[in-house]
């Protein structure tokens, strides 16, 4: 019986080295992704061309270091419900990277979750404004553009087509916004916006999903703004711009934000979407070399991810590629302070506090034009906000401005004012540096 035992714990000790062999050289990203529902145009671009640059390093550099990348998806419909089971369900796999959920809902929940756990959360072009700063919130990582600084890019675009800040002043604005958390985000700084440049402003809401808006575009009628900004999502978007032709609104004076921007959101509408304008971090288009790398290598391995090879190069998936540079360099960053090998979620941190891409680096990774540049720290958990304007032609997107930046003299107060007071609510001691040591 003695002998028994003790062969039982030699197999389990050889069990358990192998198990742990498996993933010593894998870096997992647990994905939370929606791919049915009202909003799976969305899901399935962004996730798509996540994985697929998960998949082009996997397949043409064998990793990251030799590092395997390896992710498993969970379906959430976009519901934080689902989401947090999602989270619970996968928390527990080793080598957890990063999570992804590409949903203000979810974020929002994770937030405490992420912070015990001590992996980074990434929410590229949305989530809590203030996590920004992270002082307080050194998991949080709304990287490339934050609502806020979405708004401030919004009104210095409108500004520049009305012929400067000082134009705005009698000028009318009205945001339609999307009702859910993400959609109701920003209703605080362009309240503060209206009153630093002198617009006159009025906020309307539409009920999720966003099917039905005629009530709220016979309001914009009657107001006749100069400007309306579509703060959608979704089903929400093609309705609006459909709707807004049916009122006599015209679509070059509609300024889709970050969300609104997809060729999903305007090839349902038609013609109404003709000279429709939208905010971007990133181009569309597969001409990029990294896109090029990807459709030769993943694509022709028949290892896509796209079920509709036509949506290569689009706004979603492009914005999937364009994340996936981000992990995957901060990983990359981390790996050169900690070893090539498979890291903590804490050391992952450490490379987002650390993701300094400029210029050259993005064109080596074969995305010049593609986005423009981030330069994240440790206090400044989004980078730059540098962030430009496209139109639709009626066939595709074109870049009409400049890359615009934010107005941060202004914006940052407010945030370090919002993130002081989350930090007092919930007894946390805001960071004096970037130097804290990893795992402490």
């Amino acid at each position: 019986m003695r002998r028994l035992k003790v062969t039982m714990a030699a197999a389990l000790a050889v069990g358990l080295a192998s198990t742990l062999a498996v993933h010593a050289d894998e870096q997992f990203f647990p994905l939370q992704s929606y791919r049915v529902g009202p909003y799976a145009a969305g899901g399935t671009g962004f996730f798509g061309g996540f994985i697929d640059y998960l998949n082009l390093i996997n397949i043409r550099d064998g990793g990251v270091n030799g590092v395997k990348l390896t992710w498993d998806e969970g379906e959430t419909q976009y519901e934080v419900e689902r989401g947090v089971e999602v989270y619970e369900r996968l928390k527990s796999r080793p080598g957890i990277a990063a999570w992804n959920p590409l949903s203000v809902g979810i974020a929002y929940a994770m937030i405490d979750r992420i912070t015990k756990d001590k992996v980074p959360l990434i929410t590229i072009n949305h989530g809590r404004t203030d996590s920004t700063d992270g002082r307080v919130f050194p998991y949080v990582f709304p990287l490339l553009l934050n609502p806020y600084s979405e708004t401030s890019g919004i009104v210095n675009y409108i500004a520049s087509r009305e012929g400067g800040a000082d134009k705005l002043k009698g000028k009318k604005i009205v945001v339609l916004y999307h009702g859910s958390p993400y959609g109701k985000e920003t209703i605080p700084i362009y309240k503060l916006l209206a009153d630093k440049y002198g617009f006159e402003l009025e906020q309307i809401e539409v009920p999720h999903p966003g099917n039905e808006q005629q009530s709220q575009w016979l309001s914009i009628r009657r107001a006749k703004p100069d400007y309306v900004v579509l703060r959608g999502w979704g089903v929400m978007n093609p309705v609006a711009l459909k709707t807004a032709q049916k009122v006599g609104f015209p679509a070059n004076h509609i300024i889709g934000n970050v969300w609104s921007n997809s060729e999903e959101d305007v090839i349902p509408a038609g013609d109404a979407a003709k000279g429709y304008i939208a905010i971007t971090t990133q181009a569309s288009g597969a001409e990029y070399p990294v896109l090029q790398e990807v459709i030769k290598t993943v694509y022709g391995a028949n290892k896509g991810n796209l079920e509709d090879k036509k949506r290569i190069g689009s706004v979603y998936h492009n914005l999937g590629i364009v994340n996936g540079i981000l992990n995957v360099e901060a990983v990359r960053i981390a790996q050169a302070k900690f070893g090539k090998r498979t890291l903590t979620g804490d050391e992952v941190r450490w490379g987002f506090e650390h993701l300094q891409l400029d210029p050259a680096r993005v064109e080596a990774l074969g995305a010049k034009g593609l986005f423009h540049s981030i330069n994240v720290t440790w206090d400044n958990h989004e980078g730059d906000g540098r962030v430009t304007f496209q139109q639709w032609d009626g066939s595709k997107w074109k870049v009409v401005s400049d890359w615009i930046a934010p107005d941060w003299a202004s914006l940052r107060p407010i945030i370090e004012k919002s993130s002081a007071a989350y930090a007092k609510e919930h007894n946390i001691k805001i960071r004096t540096s970037g130097d804290d040591q990893v795992g402490q």
